[in-house]
């Protein structure tokens, strides 16, 4: 057994790299663990800023873990930003001089909102939604009057800055170069539920339309904006055109492309230095870059992956002792990543959204199904491959509903076929007691629109 003690030095204190902290604290009580941020002290939920503009909660409210959790499982707090990586003596520098040395680097810095070269897109009052920083300005606009925002682009940070807006009476113009909501994942009949909320909250929606430039008044802070579709008065601006990789930490030997380039391992092309979440891209089996995942859930997938690799590495090199209580048959082992079934879930003002496996944005209209409520903003939609009777589903779109994660998941990993999935539709859904439940509705309709295209 080694007499030094590992050390595991994480940048990012977001979901990923606190999982990957918490994860090989689990397995080792003397481990050294280190996480770098200069975002904040206290990892807190991403996902929530939008409830703190909207007085829904308190900033400490949206932290997971009491504060003295960091204490208690000897987790150091470095509040500092990490600049460059000395990888000959294992050793990453701090801009503010400190240097750190490492056995192992995770680079868990996440991501920053795309910015596109506009023109006038680094005037005040104008930016993106996704740091507490980012929060903190808004807020400051905010109370200085915001007289009219313009929120660029369609995705869910969009929607969820124009429902924050919404909530303190400022009026904002909602700008998308699609011809529909979020056109690249939703099917045109989901778009056009979500476009319904957005009409009915009193946001004007301008589809393809796309911003050429943002004009500052003499003061420096925007003050109008120049589209295909003319001019707009705009004293805010949020960018919410996606996000991208945050690969701002570069080295000679560190491998990129959108992301920081990495194995099923979360090993980049350096050695000892990993990196997971929303900065981590996956190469694919050619060694060409693959993809991105970019999800709160696929990002604490990725933490929890790699601290059990971690923890495998320590075992394997320092001869380690695990942390009392735990057996030998218990040391984490060193597998591959696999995220399994994609999921995702969002609300869009009022209306819940869910969506597993794979729902392309313009599904083939013989093997899908779509069912939309009468009245009420439901929609469910059902794609598969081959035929309805013995193909298998591969996705599902739940609008207004709630459905359990997993039987979904079940139907599309046993290759249920789309009869068996109608016929046991019920046993999905989990919403309270007095909610509507429309199976029995989706079923009928399916068996007629079935009973149709056989005609």
């Amino acid at each position: 057994m080694s007499s030094k003690s590992p050390v595991v030095v994480i940048i990012g204190n977001g979901v990923a790299g606190i999982t990957v902290a918490r994860t090989v604290r689990k397995q080792y009580s003397e481990a050294r663990i280190r996480i770098i941020s200069d975002e904040s002290d206290y990892f807190f939920s991403r996902p929530a800023l939008m409830y703190i503009y909207m007085g829904h909660m308190k900033a400490e409210h949206t932290e997971p873990y009491e504060r003295d959790f960091y204490d208690k499982n000897r987790l150091e707090r470095i509040r500092g930003r990490a600049t460059a990586i000395d990888a000959d003596n294992q050793r990453l520098l701090l801009k503010d001089g400190q240097i750190v040395p490492y056995d192992y680097l995770v680079i868990a810095t996440g991501s920053v909102p795309n910015r596109f070269g506009w023109p006038g897109e680094n005037l005040d009052g104008v930016q993106g939604l996704y740091s507490m920083q980012d929060l903190e300005s808004l807020e400051r606009w905010s109370r200085a009057k915001i007289k009219h925002g313009v929120i660029v682009g369609g995705g869910l940070i969009g929607i969820e800055l124009a429902e924050m807006l919404h909530t303190r009476g400022i009026p904002c113009t909602f700008l998308i170069r699609e011809d529909r909501y979020w056109g690249n994942i939703l099917p045109r009949e989901e778009a056009a539920l979500v476009e319904e909320q957005i009409a009915n909250h009193g946001i004007p929606l301008q589809r393809n339309t796309e911003l050429l430039s943002i004009e500052g008044d003499a003061a420096g802070r925007a003050a109008r904006v120049k589209t295909t579709a003319g001019e707009l008065e705009a004293d805010f601006v949020g960018l919410t055109a996606g996000v991208r990789p945050n690969v701002t930490i570069q080295h000679d030997s560190l491998e990129t492309a959108r992301g920081y380039l990495v194995d099923r391992k979360f090993r980049t092309s350096m050695e000892r230095v990993f990196a997971v979440g929303d900065c981590a891209q996956f190469r694919n089996e050619d060694g060409s870059a693959g993809p991105v995942e970019q999800l709160w859930y696929t990002a604490r997938m990725h933490g929890h992956a790699l601290g059990r690799i971690i923890g495998h590495a320590i075992q394997s090199e320092f001869d380690f002792p695990l942390s009392e209580g735990l057996q030998q048959a218990d040391s984490p082992a060193d597998i591959d990543y696999d995220r399994g079934i994609w999921f995702n879930s969002a609300k869009f003002f009022q209306l819940e959204y869910q969506t597993y496996g794979f729902v392309p944005a313009n599904p083939n209209p013989e093997t899908t199904f779509y069912w939309q409520h009468p009245e009420k903003a439901i929609g469910f939609r059902m794609v598969w491959e081959g035929s309805i009777a013995d193909g298998q589903v591969t996705g599902f779109n739940v609008f207004g509903l709630r459905y359990r994660q997993e039987v979904c998941e079940d139907w599309i990993r046993n290759r249920a076929t789309p009869e068996q999935t109608i016929q046991n539709l019920r046993r999905a859904n989990f919403d309270p007691e007095f909610f509507e439940r429309p199976e029995s509705r989706i079923k009928k309709a399916f068996l007629k629109a079935q009973k149709g295209a056989a005609v």
